[in-house]
């Protein structure tokens, strides 16, 4: 069980480590974490690009490049509160972690959004918009979530 796991379960007064599924679990909720904040920097990435008109590559830095604001931004603002800590020593504890999980967010989203055609869409008011996305952020939570469970088990990630 990883570290922040142990302490999630102390916070709430656990004691069977066992009963909660383990590191599969906390990895989980790190994704969930993760896709949250990558999420926010997809959509409105791919809302701009879209409704620019911009060609499938710029949106797809677009989308992924605000994905890593918004995704590092909801990584490192809990630690700097947890910790009592600036900005820069904050993301020194977080960085590759989330660096890592969010590329394969990303590739597994923007590669499904593209696949389904949903980045392809006339507008965001198109249904084909709103599929891509829907089919997007469970294939970016799939992808990443063993790639979370192995940074994790190697205390390369985390939690927050």
């Amino acid at each position: 069980m990883t570290e922040c796991h142990q302490n999630e379960h102390s916070r709430h007064g656990h004691t069977n480590t066992h009963a909660s599924g383990g590191q599969w679990v906390t990895a989980a909720h790190s994704t969930l974490h993760c896709l949250s904040g990558c999420v926010i920097g997809e959509v409105a990435g791919l809302m701009i690009g879209v409704w620019l008109g911009l060609g499938i590559w710029p949106t797809i830095i677009l989308a992924t490049t605000l994905a890593y604001i918004s995704g590092i931004t909801l990584g490192v603002v809990p630690v700097m509160r947890r910790e009592s800590l600036n900005f820069w020593p904050a993301l020194r504890i977080i960085w590759l972690g989330e660096v890592v999980s969010i590329g394969v967010m990303e590739i597994a989203m923007n590669a499904t959004d593209y696949a389904v055609g949903g980045m392809q869409a006339g507008s965001v008011l198109s249904p084909l918009f709103w599929f891509g996305i829907a089919v997007a952020v469970p294939a970016g939570f799939l992808a990443a979530w063993p790639v979370n469970y192995w940074l994790l088990s190697r205390n390369l990630k985390k939690c927050h």
